[in-house]
C-alpha cells in the first residue's frame, strides 16, 4: 500500500502567504481607512395646522447643518401633497408711475438674485412674491415682501438682501432688462400655474427648518416649493388688500433710478463701503507711506459718505491720512503735492489718536456743509526762507498740529462762498527798501 502524497512546498508557502494576507488586509484596512463621517442629526418639527382664527408665523430662514448631498437625500423623502394645487388669480399692480416702477425694480431683483439669468426659475419665484403680498402674514407691498427683515444680518426672507449680494455681484444690463421684463409680466395680469398658492421655497442642497412641517407643492428647476397646510393655503386666504405706496429701498440705490433718492443713496454708499470693506478692495496707501492714502472720490457718492469711506480706508491705523480729489486726472499719484493740488482737493481727513484728533474737511467750494467748521481753509504757500516747501495735511486750518513757523503776513480771501473764508495767501513779510546813495547835497524845492 502506498503512502498518499504530500504537499509541495509552493503550495505551503501558498497558503502560509493566503493566512497572512488574511490577517494583515482587514488590519491594515482599520488602519488607515478615512474616518467615518457621522450622520449629522435632521431635527424634523411636527407638522401643525394653525387654524384659521391664529395667524401663522413667518419664521427666519435657518438651515439645518448638512452636506448638500445629505440635504439632496432628505428631500427626497419629503413627500409631494396630493391636495389640490388651483392656479393663483392673476395680479395687476396699482399706484403711482413712481410706485410701479419701485415695485418692478423689487421685483427685478428679487427675481434675478434668487433664480439667476433663469426665465422659468425668476416666473416661479415672483409668484411667491405676489402669493406672499396678498398673504396677511406678510408685508401688503412687493418691496416690503422682498426686503422683509434685510435690515437684520440674518432674518431675512430673501436671503440676497442681506448677506452683501447685492454688494458683491452685479448683473449684466441685459441680465436686468430680461428681470425686469418678467417681473412687469407678473405684476401685469401673468400667472405662473405651477406653484399655484406656494408662499415658500428653497434650493434642494439645503434643509430649512420648516420644510417638512409645510406641505410641498412642486418643483422648478432646483427650487422646491411649499405651502401653509390648513385653510392658511387655500385661495380664500389670500384675499388681502395690496398697498400701492411702494417704499423706497436704499440697498437697490445703486441699481435703480426709481429707489435713487437722498437717504436711500446714502445708506447704498454705506453699504457700498462695508462690502468693499469685506472684499479688501478699498484703496491702497500710496507706495511711500503706508499710513497715507491719495483717493479719487466716486461722483455717485453722497458728501456724507466721504468721511465713513475715509475711516474704512484707514482702517485700525493709529494714525492716518486721506486725501481726496473729485477727478481721476487731478488726483496725484504721490507726495509731495504741489500747491495747485492742494487747490484742487475735494476732501481730507486726518486721524491722530495720540493726540485725540480725528476731522473732515470738505472743500465747501464744491460740496455746501451745514457747518462751516467742516470746510477746508486751503492753503497756498509761497517759501519765504526754506527754498523748497511741501505740503503736509496736517497744516490745513482747523488741525490741531501747528505748521513750521513762517515769517509770514496773513492776508484773508473770500470764494465768493458767503460768509465762508476759504483761502488764506501766505507771503513774504515786506522788507524795508535800503536808502539810496545821495552824490551830493540835498536842498529843499
Amino acid at each position: 500500500m502506498s503512502r498518499p502524497a504530500r504537499p509541495g512546498v509552493v503550495l505551503r508557502l501558498l497558503l502560509a502567504m493566503l493566512a497572512v494576507a488574511a490577517i494583515a488586509v482587514p488590519a491594515l484596512i482599520v488602519t488607515f481607512a478615512p474616518p467615518i463621517r457621522p450622520y449629522r442629526h435632521i431635527v424634523v418639527p411636527p407638522q401643525r395646522i394653525v387654524p384659521q382664527a391664529e395667524l401663522p408665523p413667518v419664521e427666519p430662514l435657518k438651515y439645518q447643518d448638512l452636506p448638500p448631498e445629505d440635504a439632496r437625500s432628505f428631500n427626497g423623502t419629503i413627500p409631494y401633497s396630493t391636495a389640490p394645487n388651483p392656479a393663483a388669480r392673476p395680479f395687476a399692480l396699482a399706484g403711482t408711475d413712481e410706485d410701479k416702477a419701485r415695485a418692478i425694480d423689487c421685483m427685478a431683483a428679487a427675481v434675478l438674485y434668487e433664480a439667476g439669468d433663469d426665465t422659468l426659475g425668476q416666473r416661479s419665484v415672483a409668484q411667491v412674491i405676489i402669493n406672499r403680498t396678498r398673504h396677511p402674514a406678510f408685508p401688503k407691498t412687493i418691496c416690503g415682501v422682498v426686503f422683509q427683515g434685510s435690515e437684520r444680518s440674518t432674518g431675512c426672507q430673501f436671503t440676497f438682501t442681506c448677506d452683501g449680494a447685492l454688494v458683491r455681484h452685479r448683473w449684466s444690463d441685459v441680465a436686468w432688462k430680461r428681470a425686469r421684463e418678467t417681473a412687469t409680466l407678473a405684476l401685469t395680469g401673468s400667472v405662473f400655474k405651477p406653484v399655484g398658492y406656494s408662499t415658500h421655497y428653497h434650493t434642494d442642497w439645503v434643509v430649512p427648518y420648516w420644510s417638512s412641517s409645510l406641505d410641498k407643492v412642486t418643483k422648478v428647476r432646483t427650487h422646491l416649493f411649499f405651502r401653509w397646510t390648513g385653510w392658511w393655503g387655500t385661495p380664500p386666504a389670500f384675499g388681502r388688500r395690496v398697498l400701492s405706496s411702494e417704499p423706497v429701498i436704499a440697498k437697490l440705490a445703486a441699481l435703480s433710478d426709481s429707489h435713487r433718492m437722498g437717504a436711500a443713496l446714502e445708506e447704498a454708499a454705506a453699504a457700498t463701503i462695508e462690502g468693499a470693506t469685506l472684499a479688501g478692495t478699498l484703496p491702497p496707501p500710496i507706495v511711500t507711506d503706508t499710513n497715507s492714502f491719495l483717493i479719487t472720490l466716486d461722483k455717485k457718492m453722497p458728501p456724507e459718505n466721504f468721511a465713513t469711506l475715509a475711516s474704512a480706508t484707514c482702517g485700525e491705523r493709529p494714525y492716518c491720512k486721506v486725501m481726496a480729489w473729485n477727478s481721476k486726472a487731478k488726483t496725484p499719484t504721490a507726495l509731495p503735492l504741489q500747491s495747485s493740488q492742494v487747490a484742487a482737493m475735494s476732501f481730507s481727513y486726518l486721524r491722530d489718536r495720540a493726540k485725540g484728533y480725528d476731522k473732515a474737511l470738505w472743500n465747501c467750494a464744491e460740496y455746501r456743509r451745514p457747518d462751516l467748521n467742516q470746510c477746508m481753509k486751503l492753503q497756498v504757500f509761497v517759501p519765504v526762507v526754506r527754498p523748497t516747501m511741501t505740503f503736509r495735511l496736517e497744516n490745513l486750518p482747523g488741525s490741531r498740529v501747528l505748521p513750521p513757523p513762517l515769517s509770514t503776513t496773513l492776508k484773508p480771501a473770500t470764494d465768493g462762498l458767503t460768509g465762508v473764508r476759504r483761502r488764506a495767501e501766505f507771503s513774504a513779510a515786506p522788507v524795508k527798501p535800503a536808502p539810496q546813495p545821495t552824490t551830493g547835497p540835498v536842498t529843499k524845492p
